[in-house]
């Protein structure tokens, strides 16, 4: 082989494998980004799930907490977001919310409360119900910003 085609052949090599790593990085940024980009909504729609069911599970534990009618609406409303989490969430976070499920309507069955009892609910801490779920939904939300 002679020195032309020599210097032919590493010419063409050296830009082929020029061109082959610049397309190769600009697809490990864009497959990156799109990563990126899927977690964060992945998250948000996590996030708003939960907004929605500590709201719904709030409207329905005061209704219960002051009612012996159930909310079936309310309740249906409860369950279904709870269905929407089998879809999206964690096993530990569906069953924390089913515990809290079941005990909105267990509250039903037990006597209404008055003001007084509601604030020495408040002051023994037995009135946050929602709280386990709050504290497992922050631990599953932190633990998705390190993937």
């Amino acid at each position: 082989m002679d020195a032309s085609n020599t210097t032919a052949l590493a010419t063409l090599l050296g830009a082929a494998t020029g061109g082959l790593t610049s397309v190769l990085a600009t697809w490990l940024t864009h497959h990156s980004q799109a990563r990126a980009q899927w977690l964060a909504q992945k998250a948000l729609r996590r996030q708003d799930l939960y907004r929605e069911f500590i709201e719904a599970a709030a409207r329905c534990y005061v209704h219960a907490l002051q009612h012996a009618e159930p909310d079936i609406p309310g309740l249906v409303d409860l369950y279904a977001k709870i269905d929407r989490m089998r879809v999206l969430a964690s096993i530990n976070i569906v069953e924390t919310a089913e515990r809290i499920a079941r005990k909105v309507v267990e509250t039903y069955s037990e006597p209404n409360k008055d003001f007084p009892e509601l604030r020495a609910m408040i002051k023994s801490g037995s009135v946050y119900l929602i709280r386990e779920f709050s504290v497992a939904c922050r631990a599953e939300l932190e633990a998705m910003r390190t993937w």
